[in-house]
C-alpha cells in the first residue's frame, strides 16, 4: 500500500484505530478502510458514538448487533464489515467500547476502525465530559483538526463551544490562532483526553489545501513538536477517501 493512508499514519500490520477530534473523521476513516479492504485486509468499521448511516452504506456487508460469533462469521465471509447496532435513518450507533475491545481481541480482523467522537461538521473539537469514547485496547488514536479553524471566530469553528473557550481562553467571538489549536490538541482535557496509555497518538491536520491552510498546518505542526505524547503529525491530502470497494 505504497503512498497509502495506512503508510501516512504509520500503521502496523494489525491495529485498533480510534478517530477523534474534528475536521473530517469519517472521510479519513472510510478512505483508510477502503484502501485496506482493497489490499485484501480484513476490516471492521464501527463507532462508539454515532456516524452517518449513508456514510457506511457502501460497505460490502453491514453487521447489525454485536454478538461476537456473528461478527466473526461476517468478517470471515465478507472481509470488510460495517458494524452497527442501532440508531435511526440518518445516524447509526455502534457497540460499547468494551465490546469493541472484545471484538479486536477475538475476531479475525486485521484493522478495526472506530469513529470515537462527534463534531457536527466543525473543524475544532474540545471534548465534553463524556467524550471521546475510545476503546481501551486502541493501538493508535488519530486526533483530527481542520486548519481552516485558524482565523475563524471560536463560535463558528468549535464544537463544545464552552469547553473550547475554557481550554483556549478565548471569548466566543474572538478569532482562533495557531497557538489555540496547539493548546487544544495537546491538552489532557482536549486532544489527549481519554487516550489509552499504550496507544500511539497521531495528529491529522485536514483542510490544508490552500496556501493559507498549508501555512497554518505547518505552523501548528511546529507547535506540536514539543509534545512528547504525540508520536506523529501528518497533513492529509484534500481528498483522502478513495472510495469503498463495491
Amino acid at each position: 500500500m505504497s503512498n497509502s493512508i495506512a503508510e501516512m499514519l504509520g500503521l502496523g500490520g494489525r491495529e485498533l484505530i480510534a478517530f477523534t477530534g474534528a475536521g473530517g473523521k469519517s472521510t479519513l476513516l472510510l478512505g483508510l478502510a477502503g484502501q485496506l479492504a482493497s489490499a485484501g485486509r480484513r476490516v471492521v468499521v464501527t463507532t462508539t458514538t454515532k456516524m452517518g448511516r449513508d456514510q457506511v452504506a457502501a460497505a460490502p456487508a453491514v453487521c447489525t448487533g454485536d454478538d461476537l460469533d456473528t461478527v466473526h462469521r461476517a468478517v470471515v465471509t465478507h472481509g470488510f464489515v460495517a458494524l452497527l447496532t442501532g440508531g435511526d435513518e440518518h445516524k447509526a450507533t455502534g457497540p460499547a467500547p468494551e465490546v469493541v475491545d472484545a471484538i479486536y481481541r477475538s475476531a479475525p480482523v486485521d484493522y478495526l476502525l472506530v469513529e470515537a467522537d462527534g463534531a457536527r461538521g466543525r473543524s475544532l473539537k474540545a471534548p465534553g465530559s463524556h467524550e471521546p469514547v475510545i476503546p481501551s485496547q486502541a493501538t493508535t488514536v488519530v486526533v483530527l483538526l481542520g486548519v481552516d479553524a485558524v482565523g475563524g471566530r471560536l463560535r463558528d469553528v468549535a464544537h463544545r463551544l464552552e469547553r473550547a473557550a475554557a481550554l483556549t481562553g478565548l471569548g466566543v467571538d474572538e478569532r482562533v490562532d495557531v497557538e489555540h489549536c496547539v493548546t487544544v490538541l495537546t491538552h489532557r482535557d482536549g486532544g489527549l483526553k481519554g487516550v489509552p496509555a499504550a496507544a500511539r497518538v497521531v495528529v491529522a491536520l485536514t483542510k490544508a489545501g490552500t496556501p493559507v491552510g498549508s501555512q497554518a498546518a505547518q505552523r501548528i505542526a511546529e507547535g506540536l513538536r514539543a509534545c512528547k505524547r504525540i508520536t506523529q503529525v501528518v497533513v492529509t491530502p484534500e481528498e483522502v477517501a478513495g472510495g469503498l470497494p463495491g
